[in-house]
């Protein structure tokens, strides 16, 4: 038995939007997502789930009963906001100061919504069940394992997973559904580099810690380019240096922050194993000292092939197979690789940007804005995602 929901997401596109506007309003950052989640949860019991709030702080759960027996498909959305101050001029702009629905998950939480409403209309023909998890915190890498602590996989425990993003490097109509290793792991780095202070007209008399700093920063960048395999992928970001407090003054201390990407467990271990060797050498040989720590953000979010295809084709079904990719990469990272790690998942890309329309600016700009159609795409491909699993063999 199969139900098509395109029909039906078309239907509810107007409260889509109006729901995504009202989100888009009132952004909030990690683990601040009070409003957002009353909204979900009083959403979710309205229409009969069984619901879950304040897992992982302030995630929601909602569990949707089948008639028969069968599998357990978990469905993700993401809820929280970014810490930018909003530069479009719609007649939805953010009116939290220095917040801003800058990544989609507005329209992340209202896809969620739309789907638990469409698959709770098809539930005497669900075999198994649903649950619906939305998660707090995408942002800073925290929200999903914060879920999972407090029993987000237990209770029952999925058999799948799947997840989409909207996304503006595609174009609306356009879906990736892309096998393996989709998007990447990120390690947060921190580089504290000890030297030995003095005058500015004196630097025979000191260690410089910017100097070394430098060395570092410029040294870290041969590692893609000289350690790792040419087919593989690594990038290695400074994103802060803080370091003295006056234009005459050789400081002795400099402190650096960045970030690791990698796809895949053995690049992951050279990039760290370099990144170590690099910054105590190069301190060394400058007369400096290097700690360096390394805490992991998220893992690689490692597409299931065979889910991969069922979606895909589903998709092909949906736009047209000259509309769906199974190619599409990214250095970015997604802290959905938690709910994956061991429960066979995919985690899929929905174009959403309109060139036409102004609606391409990149994910994390402060005039980020995405073309509203995504919403009745995405609805209604993870809608019928979420179907075919249903009574799938486990």
């Amino acid at each position: 038995m199969s139900v098509d929901f395109a029909d039906t997401a078309r239907a509810q596109k107007a409260r889509m939007i109006k729901r995504r506007r009202d989100l888009h309003r009132y952004p909030e950052l990690a683990f601040q997502e009070v409003r957002t989640a009353s909204i979900v949860a009083q959403a979710l019991r309205e229409l009969g789930l069984e619901v879950q709030s304040g897992v992982g702080k302030t995630g929601v759960i909602g569990l949707l009963e089948g008639a028969q027996d069968g599998p357990t498909v978990l469905v993700r959305a993401d809820m929280d906001a970014l810490p930018i101050q909003e530069a479009n001029q719609t007649g939805y702009v953010s009116l939290n100061p220095g917040a801003m629905h800058a990544c989609g998950h507005d329209a992340h939480t209202t896809i969620g919504l739309a789907v638990a409403e469409m698959l709770y209309a098809a539930r005497d023909q669900i075999r198994g069940r649903v649950k619906f998890v939305f998660q707090p915190a995408e942002e800073i890498g925290e929200g999903a394992r914060a879920m999972i602590a407090e029993g987000a996989l237990t209770n029952p425990r999925p058999d799948f997973s799947i997840g989409l993003h909207v996304w503006n490097n595609l174009p609306i109509g356009t879906v990736s559904v892309t096998p393996g290793p989709s998007m990447a792991a990120a390690d947060i780095l921190n580089i504290s580099v000890r030297g030995s202070a003095g005058h500015g007209a004196q630097p025979d008399q000191t260690n410089d810690a910017v100097v070394a700093a430098a060395q570092m920063i410029n040294a870290l960048q041969t590692i893609a380019s000289r350690n790792v395999a040419p087919l593989e992928s690594a990038v290695i970001t400074i994103g802060t240096i803080h370091g003295g407090e006056a234009f005459n003054i050789i400081t002795d201390h400099v402190e650096m922050t960045g970030t690791i990407r990698t796809f895949t467990a053995a690049t992951r271990e050279l990039v760290h194993r370099r990144v170590q060797e690099i910054c105590s050498g190069t301190a060394a040989a400058l007369g400096c000292e290097a700690a360096v720590t390394l805490r992991e953000m998220t893992r690689t979010v490692n597409n299931d092939a065979n889910l991969s295809e069922r979606i895909a084709q589903i998709a092909a079904d949906l736009l047209g197979p000259e509309h769906v990719r199974r190619d599409v990469r990214t250095m970015g990272s997604e802290d959905m690789s938690y709910f994956m790690d061991d429960i066979p998942g995919c985690y899929f890309f929905v174009g959403s940007a309109n060139a036409a329309q102004g609606l391409n600016y990149p994910h994390h700009n402060p005039r980020f804005d995405i073309d509203e159609e995504v919403l009745v795409i995405g609805a209604t491909l993870l809608a019928n995602s979420a179907f075919s699993l249903l009574g799938m063999p486990t």
